[in-house]
């Protein structure tokens, strides 16, 4: 059972946490060092955590580069999937686009992952092209998909 979610911004001491979900989401997970340089060097990045109690169990990212945005990552701990959090973690990124002038968003995604396709056409994101092989570790298409603001 999922207490209330909240989305904060991520900090380092989200890190041990985050680094769970990433590994139990992603085939070729991120570094703990990639993190850290998107928390503190890079200033074109966004971070966000799900919190349920004291728990984090979800994450979401983008770069802010202009008025664009590219979301660079969303998980949900495998426990806690299909209890929204993917949604309010995105309910988040774009309050947070809104707040900061982004005006239109992309992102790629693998062409298998279903759940994620659906979650983003929700949000009115459109696949508009495909990156052959994007995923180095099965050789993958990615979906490339926007969606604009206007």
């Amino acid at each position: 059972m999922v207490n209330n979610i909240e989305v904060i911004k991520m900090t380092k001491e989200h890190l041990d946490s985050v680094m769970v979900i990433e590994n139990l989401s992603f085939k070729i997970p991120w570094s703990r060092s990639a993190f850290i340089d998107e928390l503190t060097t890079n200033q074109m990045a966004i971070y966000v955590v799900a919190v349920s109690g004291n728990e984090v169990i979800g994450y979401g990212g983008l770069w802010k580069i202009f008025d664009e945005g590219h979301i660079t990552n969303i998980a949900v701990h495998p426990e806690f999937r299909r209890c929204r959090a993917g949604s309010r973690i995105m309910d988040k990124l774009l309050e947070v686009c809104e707040l900061n002038g982004v005006r239109n968003l992309t992102l790629e995604v693998r062409k298998s992952n279903l759940p994620a396709i659906k979650l983003y056409e929700n949000y009115g994101f459109k696949a508009e092209g495909v990156r052959k092989g994007y995923y180095s570790d099965t050789g993958e298409d990615a979906l490339i998909m926007w969606r604009y603001q206007g």
